[in-house]
């Protein structure tokens, strides 16, 4: 038979244990909870922008190419104007695209 002082080890032992399993339960389940909301289509859709927001490169691109469109627009609307020829409609777009292209491209010398 077993000393009492055996028994007194191995019953601290268990509710230690015990106390140690429901510790590892309440972060597994915080860990689960985390998980799960981060895995959500419009939590997944905010990390990317963050993302995409946070890195210099794209800031950059983006900026470039905004105004670039800016500029081809407001050149078609000054070439253009408010015309109902097809043609003339046409060859605007077309000019549209190409002044944005250059400008989007030559930003920095530009700006300089």
């Amino acid at each position: 038979m077993k000393s009492t002082k055996e028994i007194d080890e191995l019953s601290n032992k268990i509710t230690f244990l015990k106390q140690q399993q429901q510790t590892d339960l309440l972060l597994l389940k915080e860990e689960f909870h985390k998980t799960y909301e981060s895995l959500k289509p419009i939590n997944i859709i905010k990390s990317t922008f963050k993302e995409v927001v946070a890195s210099p490169n794209i800031k950059t691109t983006l900026l470039k190419n905004v105004i670039g469109l800016a500029t081809g627009y407001l050149s078609k609307r000054i070439l253009v104007g408010s015309s109902h020829n097809f043609i003339k409609k046409s060859l605007g777009t077309v000019l549209e695209f190409v002044v944005a292209k250059v400008v989007a491209n030559r930003v920095d010398t530009i700006v300089k």
